[in-house]
Formats: structure tokens, sequence, C-alpha cells
């Protein structure tokens, strides 16, 4: 399954090259909205929340009230979490929050699922060399993405895993780590990270894997 990404920034629709350098930028909101309506989820992110340098809920709610999304970008408690499902979102994003002082947070997810309900969340998994990156992947943790999954599995209905070192470079999504990601876990997995081609869609959907697209949609080397 392809899922479309929006990601938020200053009022804006924007992609950023490994979540830092900004790269494409648009404010018609009614025209990707609307080539957006026919898919059974779209992800969408504020990423000034994500950062801390502010925030887009008022976007949020008026997209959430048009597609079905899962929301993520800074939220790091029960009461952010249930504040963005009150916006509209059918799930909200976790990634930070499940991390404390370099280790994995499982009490924390404990808490959140049993309050929420898994169905609600999906476990944000953004990994740069080979380890999990949080606080909008400005930090960098020793913690592997398997260790994670594997820990975390029976708190949450998906993962997303991104893949930080091709993020927005639509280089492609380095397909061989697909299966091992898919065997780590039988909830939902998604990935994001550099998708370029259907095909490239097509092959993780035929692992069992879904895939976040991005800047390969709004630069219209894939059609959405």
């Amino acid at each position: 399954m392809l899922i479309p990404s929006i990601d938020l920034m200053g009022g804006k629709i924007v992609q950023l090259v490994q979540g830092k350098k900004k790269a494409l930028e648009f404010d018609d909101f009614e025209q990707w909205i609307n080539r957006f309506a026919k898919y059974p989820l779209v992800q969408l992110i504020d990423l000034d929340a994500a950062t801390g340098t502010g925030n887009n809920a008022a976007l949020v709610r008026d997209i959430a009230r048009l597609l079905r999304c899962q929301v993520g970008g800074g939220i790091r408690s029960l009461d952010a979490a249930r504040a963005t499902l009150a916006l509209g979102a059918r799930r909200v994003i976790l990634g930070s929050s499940l991390i404390a002082n370099g280790a994995i947070d499982v009490a924390f997810a404990q808490r959140i699922a049993a309050e929420l309900g898994p169905e609600k969340l999906v476990f944000a998994v953004d990994s740069i060399s080979g380890r999990v990156a949080i606080r909008g992947w400005q930090e960098k943790t020793k913690i592997t993405a398997l260790e994670m999954i594997r820990a975390l599995q029976p708190c949450c209905a998906a993962f997303l895993y991104t893949h930080i070192d091709t993020e927005g470079l639509l280089q492609g999504f380095p397909i061989e780590l697909a299966p091992g990601l898919r065997n780590a876990t039988s909830n939902q997995m998604i990935v994001a990270g550099g998708i370029r081609s259907q095909q490239e869609v097509d092959q993780l959907d035929a692992l069992g894997v879904d895939a976040v697209v991005g800047m390969a949609i709004y630069t219209g080397l894939m059609s959405a």
C-alpha cells in the first residue's frame, strides 16, 4: 500500500532532505488534499512540533477532517496523543517518547497503549547509520531498529521505519532491509526513506510492507 505523506512547517507543506534542508514548499493545500483523498491512509507530520519550534495544530485539524490520517510530530505524552486524536487523527505516531535515558521505555509504551488502545498507536523507528535517532532526528541513540520493534510489538498497531540515510534523496529505499523488518513483528510494517518508484512500492507490498512516499510524489516522479 502506498501512503502519501504531508509534512508541515511554518504553515506550509514542505519536503526536507534527511530532515534538515528544505527542498520543496507548497501552500496550495486543496490540490494535495484532493489528490490524496482516494487513499485509505495519509501520513501527516508536524515538523515544527517535532523540533520544538512551534506547531501547525490548526492545519493538522483541518487536514485530518478531510483525510484519513495518522499524525505525528512532537507527540511525547499521553495528553499530547489524546489532543491529536481529538483533532481528528485516526492514529498517532510516537517516537522520541519511547526512549528515555538512552533506553527503550517499555513502561511508557505499555501505559499509553492501556489508555488509548494499541490500535490507535504507530511507533516510529527512525534509523540513521543503523541506530535509532530521536528528537526530530537530532539525537542518535545506541538502540537498533530491530531491538525497538521487538521490545514494543505488543503496544501498537504499526511500526513506521524511516531510513534517514536515504530520506528525501530519491535514491531508493534499501529493499534488502525490508524482510528483516517484516519478520520482526506481526504488526503492520510501514517504511519510508528515498522511495522513488511504483516498482519499489510494489516490491515492498509483495513483502507485506507498506510504503510512505513524499518527495517522489511532490516532484512528479510518481503519480498520486
